[in-house]
């Protein structure tokens, strides 16, 4: 697949121009020219904002000695055996520090200049393109989705490329639209002391979901990839709603999973 072909699946699914928020799969397509540098080409030549999570847990999230105990919230426990150490380095938004499983779009992201990173250090989003600082801008520790709110107000759309809705970050904007407080982890503050930051919970349910979306999404084939495109502002009121109706359709089915469990029961409880 070229850059080409690329630019012209995003204007004849109607994306050009427009903010998107990408969860992608880059060997969904197959090869790709230029690989994922292409795809990133691509929608900046088309005019669009590009949103990718580009989170960094595995390299900033700590846990509290002693711990910060906080009732349904969750995986980790209240008394974690070896609690993490405090990290070397403190994340700041400049840095292009990423998970390894975030995938090849998101990374290519982070190292094209002029991106912009939200300033939550363990669940970051990063934008490019004409709109990326309005993107980003409100995203904090305390205020993981605000990309995602600012997606959906700007007419945006979410993008799934060869990958299921249990990576539709927005969903968790949906869980806590329907009233579900969002989960507390903990980070290195920027004087390196330990501080609560907020964080969504299990994904792997979201998948359930697929029936109150469908309504609303389009589907096309771009090369291999199996493309579902969802227009924010509509996927998060049809899913918060169907959240409000049943808690549990987001639950991944493990009675074990803590976080399915607390998110049905409404999220931790906190202290103001």
């Amino acid at each position: 697949m070229t850059e080409a072909e690329l630019r012209n699946a995003i204007r004849r699914l109607g994306l050009a121009g427009r903010p998107v928020c990408v969860h992608a799969s880059l060997r969904s397509f197959g090869r790709v020219e230029g690989s994922a540098r292409s795809v990133v080409d691509a929608f900046l030549a088309e005019g669009c904002t590009l949103l990718v999570p580009t989170f960094s847990g595995a390299a900033f999230e700590v846990w509290p000695d002693p711990p910060d105990v906080i009732e349904r919230n969750g995986w980790p426990p209240a008394n974690p055996a070896s609690p993490r150490p405090v990290p070397t380095r403190i994340f700041t938004p400049d840095i292009n520090d990423i998970d390894a499983d975030m995938g090849a779009i998101p990374a290519a992201v982070l190292a094209t200049p002029g991106r912009v990173r939200g300033a939550h250090p363990l669940d970051s989003f990063a934008a490019i393109g004409p709109l990326a600082h309005a993107l980003v801008a409100g995203q904090d520790a305390h205020h993981p989705h605000a990309p995602l709110e600012a997606l959906a107000a700007a007419g945006g759309a979410v993008v799934l490329m060869g990958v299921g809705l249990e990576r539709m970050t927005l969903l968790h904007l949906a869980e806590h639209r329907a009233g579900r407080a969002m989960f507390v982890r903990w980070a290195a503050g920027p004087a390196g002391e330990i501080v609560r930051v907020r964080v969504g919970g299990c994904s792997e349910g979201f998948p359930r979901l697929a029936a109150v979306l469908a309504p609303i999404g389009v589907e096309a084939m771009v090369g291999a990839s199996r493309w579902r495109i969802f227009p924010a502002a509509e996927a998060l009121d049809a899913a918060a709603d169907a959240i409000r109706a049943d808690p549990a359709i987001t639950h991944c089915g493990d009675p074990a999973c803590e976080r399915c469990n607390d998110a049905v029961r409404g999220g931790p409880l906190l202290d103001g």
